[in-house]
């Protein structure tokens, strides 16, 4: 990946489908998701959302801003407004999350040039949002939905670009990625155990794998 940082939403966007996960921060404070948030980045995931719904979010994402940098890229998550989604770009997010269908964050989205991944839980509601202009469709959640589900749907709407999250564990990311996922949005499951950096390795190097079919 370049070491360039990615500003456009069609780089923020690239870069996501390269890598292939998202990482996801929710905490109960800010200084708990800065410093978790640095833990993922160095492990290796270099897109990470911080989740709104943690006390002081948007403060995170404004200290955060200033340590975006080599290919880096910082989201706001559970984004469920316009004036939210604003404000977290304000703060300096790149990449804007929902759970759900909100027309005003593509709109703010495509206005700014920032990144969306909308969540949707049906084909209905994928299709309009990509129709609205979301990069990406958050299928969500996933734990409702299994990777061939995602691969049915994608045979009769193959221009979605589907995110699968909520359920997806690193030993199920490959599953996902081989029914078609262009990228997975992955929690608590990146910073658990004793070794985090070896997990995201782990990780990483499934999607890889499922990618070139090994």
């Amino acid at each position: 990946m370049s070491h360039s940082v990615p500003a456009t939403a069609a780089e923020v966007t690239a870069s996501i489908v390269s890598g292939g996960v998202i990482g996801i921060v929710r905490t109960t404070d800010a200084a708990a998701a800065v410093d978790l948030t640095r833990q993922i980045w160095a492990a290796g995931v270099d897109v990470v959302e911080v989740a709104l719904t943690t006390p002081g979010g948007l403060q995170a994402v404004e200290t955060l801003k200033a340590e975006v940098k080599g290919g880096r890229i910082l989201g706001a998550g559970t984004v469920l407004d316009a004036a939210t989604a604003r404000l977290a770009i304000l703060a300096g997010a790149r990449l804007l999350v929902t759970p759900t269908l909100v027309e005003g964050v593509i709109e703010v989205g495509r206005r700014y040039g920032v990144a969306t991944v909308i969540g949707c839980s049906t084909p209905t509601e994928m299709l309009h949002a990509t129709t609205l202009g979301a990069d990406l469709v958050k299928v969500f959640p996933a734990s409702l939905w299994s990777p061939g589900v995602l691969r049915d749907v994608l045979q009769a709407l193959p221009q979605l670009r589907l995110v699968p999250t909520g359920g997806v564990a690193p030993d199920t990311a490959a599953d996902w990625i081989r029914a078609g996922a262009s990228a997975v949005g992955i929690g608590s499951g990146l910073t658990k155990g004793d070794d985090p950096a070896a997990r995201v390795r782990t990780l990483l190097a499934s999607v890889r794998d499922a990618r070139a079919g090994a």
